[in-house]
């Protein structure tokens, strides 16, 4: 027993003076040994690496005291940016990659194949309304060309999925979204749908316009900083939700926007790239949410494809 007391105390002692810095080299190894000592295993792989990585940053780029401080201050700025109308987080991850490369590497079978995966942005709303098939989603005056957009949901086999229940939310053409833009009445460009047997959904709207990202905050100053634009390719949201499938983010892009390759968010890929055809005379009057008369309109389709996976709601960046 005074054996096995002397043995702990030995290894306490030793854990301790492992810990005693005297080296910039001390802190790294110090930080991993604790970082180990982490029980769940998914989260001691996620520090371990964090510590390697950050520590490494570190001495790569030799940080000055001076930027360490500046660097903290800007993180807690952006945490300070976070409102029911904006998230500066989101925005900054966007416009690093890191939202682009979380997404790829997750799906399309791990980045190795194309997918419609997209980015879910900082403005999806829970609880849109209910809209029929054919229904508009213009809930109050929105200048703009309309537009029939019709979607196809369907599997990794190309068969249709029934009864998906799918979100959709785009910008105006002045580029707000309606939590943005006090003209717009609540909901406004937002509505939710259930696919019919052949996997379809359809409805009106107006045609969305590029936009730029908001810039008075972090986000703009690096892009200022950067020499970079700010603007995102014009593109319509979709969320899809079918129990038996992994919850699909997906943005359908404008192929022929000016910055359909050069989006400030990295977020555009080729499987994403959708054809607005535009047409000139009488609007097809089919459907309940056709707003009639002629003139100048344009039609959006394209497919979505789900993926095998879990079915479960992101949480929603704002309230």
């Amino acid at each position: 027993m005074r054996d096995r007391l002397l043995a702990v105390r030995h290894h306490t002692a030793s854990d301790k003076l492992s810990m005693l810095i005297e080296r910039a080299d001390d802190v790294t190894t110090a930080a991993l040994s604790v970082m180990e000592q982490t029980s769940d295993p998914r989260l001691r792989e996620i520090m371990v690496s964090l510590v390697k990585h950050l520590h490494g940053f570190v001495r790569d780029v030799g940080l000055t005291e001076l930027e360490f401080r500046q660097a903290t201050a800007v993180l807690n700025e952006i945490g300070k940016a976070a409102t029911d109308t904006h998230n500066e987080m989101v925005l900054m991850a966007g416009s690093l990659g890191v939202s682009a490369l979380v997404c790829l590497q997750n799906n399309g079978e791990h980045g190795s194949k194309p997918t419609t995966q997209n980015l879910l942005g900082p403005f999806w709303r829970l609880h849109q309304p209910v809209t029929q098939n054919g229904g508009s989603i213009v809930r109050s005056e929105t200048p703009g060309d309309p537009m029939r957009a019709s979607l196809r949901v369907v599997d990794s086999n190309g068969d249709p999925v029934e009864n998906a229940e799918v979100d959709i939310w785009h910008a105006s053409p002045v580029g707000l979204y309606e939590n943005q833009d006090d003209q717009q009445v609540h909901m406004n460009l937002r509505g939710k749908f259930r696919t019919d047997a052949r996997g379809r959904l359809w409805f009106w709207s107006v045609k969305p316009k590029g936009y730029p990202i908001p810039t008075d905050g972090v986000v703009g100053r690096l892009l200022r900083a950067q020499n970079r634009h700010p603007f995102r390719p014009a593109h319509v949201h979709a969320l899809v939700f079918k129990e038996g499938f992994k919850t699909l983010v997906s943005q359908i892009y404008d192929s022929e926007d000016p910055h359909i390759d050069s989006d400030v968010q990295f977020g555009v890929t080729k499987a994403l790239f959708a054809k607005y055809a535009k047409h000139d005379g009488d609007l097809p009057q089919d459907d309940p949410g056709s707003p009639g008369g002629s003139g100048r309109w344009w039609s959006l389709d394209h497919v979505l494809t789900l993926e095998p996976g879990e079915s479960r709601l992101p949480e929603p960046p704002i309230k």
